[in-house]
């Protein structure tokens, strides 16, 4: 579990700085250095617990990294780039590795994805499973039906189902409240709204939508009021492609059968 920047800055900071790859001692040894401003070895020694001896070690490493400056005085002073500084440098760290990920990927992929996913796939995490559903968004080509939580309806997934409409997608929504209908059709005024299938509030239920009749997800909320987004344990999901999946030949037929008895005056929107 992430440490709160608020709370506790300094132990956020170390662990956000290993993240980006740094070693423990060179995290902390910035981390001293950014609240000193400037510092000798033993000053950094002092407040962050790094050992004298191995300070020396852990500025090597932050100085090929661009993070500290070192004036050869005696005893040598180390001096930390700022905040803002070093965050535009991880920044544009993380930017280069996503590009070079994604265009390695890119190359292994197999020319066409098989349209037909056979068997039932699972993702667990908020974050895993709303990448999963703008993915789905992004593929439409004809209908998206969704049917959520309003603490899952995001402005992310907001802009995704408006990326959609904008390319001539239908879009068909249920399960969420007065105030975010309205929000939804100020952004998609061609946006249908339909009574779900139950009381959402009753249950575990997360997500149920369908993809052009062909791709479908199904998730429930796991603990979502003690994890993260991030934790695999506030969302499970499943989901299935293909005309012959089984999960999408379940689904489907519920989707089409809410919708075929769905009163006229329901299917068209208010805007």
């Amino acid at each position: 579990m992430s440490s709160d920047p608020i709370k506790d800055p300094q132990a956020a900071a170390v662990e956000q700085l290993e993240r980006f790859g740094l070693s423990n001692y060179a995290a902390r040894t910035f981390v001293a250095l950014s609240s000193l401003g400037m510092g000798t070895a033993r000053d950094v020694s002092e407040i962050s617990a790094v050992p004298r001896t191995r300070v020396y070690d852990a500025i090597d490493e932050l100085h090929e990294r661009g993070l500290v400056d070192i004036q050869n005085s005696s005893p040598r002073k180390f001096w930390a780039i700022s905040a803002e500084t070093a965050s535009r440098t991880f920044e544009h760290e993380l930017q280069h590795r996503t590009e070079t990920l994604r265009t390695a990927l890119s190359k292994l992929e197999p020319v066409e994805r098989r349209a037909e996913q056979r068997g039932v796939w699972t993702v667990e995490g908020q974050t895993a499973v709303t990448a999963r559903v703008l993915e789905f968004f992004d593929s439409a080509e004809e209908e998206i039906v969704y049917m959520t939580v309003e603490d899952l309806l995001t402005e992310e997934l907001i802009d995704g189902l408006a990326e959609a409409a904008d390319r001539g997608v239908s879009i068909k929504l249920a399960g969420i409240s007065q105030d975010v209908q309205g929000r939804i059709q100020d952004t998609i005024p061609g946006a249908t709204m339909f009574e779900s299938l139950w009381m959402w509030s009753d249950t575990a239920a997360g997500r149920l939508m369908m993809v052009d009749g062909k791709k479908t997800l199904v998730s429930a909320l796991v603990n979502g009021a003690d994890a993260g987004p991030s934790d695999p344990r506030s969302e499970t999901a499943i989901w299935g492609e293909g005309d012959s999946n089984s999960l999408v030949v379940v689904l489907k037929a519920i989707f089409t059968w809410r919708l075929d008895t769905v009163d006229p005056d329901e299917r068209e929107s208010d805007g």
